[in-house]
């Protein structure tokens, strides 16, 4: 349905398309790279690879759980290369300040708190907690992303939970 709306009106059908997804692709990118910048750059890429390759999408499985399994693939292959090329950002290493408020203090040292948890696990164990809890995808959607057994999935979320758990009952965490 998708593929033969396209051929007949691929301008109007992508910029659909685009608008519908580029947030959560977008999302998606920024989960991965932590760089606003860089994935905004990724979300580009992976839009243009999607179009070359709409001819490839054989509806087997719904336009956004195809279009997120590209994304995934894409930003994975990105962080990969740049761990061997060892690339660093221009902005690296500058955070903003943030209001001196207390309520803000309490929610960036919770934000602190979480990320550090997260940063226990690698990005695969990250990636599927926030695919299932950040996204609301479904085990199977999760599944169809990483091309394993829905019960893998749910062992992966589960081990990755219990790890987080232990971190936070460490003295001085969570």
């Amino acid at each position: 349905m998708i593929r033969a709306h396209l051929l007949t009106q691929p301008d109007h059908c992508f910029e659909t398309l685009y608008n519908r997804y580029v947030g959560k692709v977008y999302q998606q990118c920024l989960q991965m790279t932590k760089h606003s910048e860089q994935a905004e750059d990724f979300t580009h890429d992976i839009f243009l690879k999607a179009f070359t390759k709409l001819n490839a999408f054989q509806e087997r499985s719904s336009f956004s759980t195809w279009l997120y399994s590209i994304a995934f693939n894409y930003c994975a292959d990105q962080i990969r290369l740049s761990k061997r090329m060892n690339v660093t950002t221009i902005t690296e290493g500058h955070e903003q300040s943030m209001a001196d408020s207390k309520d803000n203090n309490v929610q960036e040292e919770t934000l602190q708190l979480v990320k550090q948890a997260l940063e226990t696990l690698t990005i695969d164990e990250q990636t599927i907690l926030r695919m299932k809890y950040e996204d609301g995808r479904t085990i199977d959607e999760i599944a169809h992303v990483y091309q394993i057994k829905p019960s893998a999935v749910k062992m992966r979320l589960k081990r990755s939970r219990d790890r987080i758990y232990r971190f936070c009952q460490q003295p001085n965490q969570c």
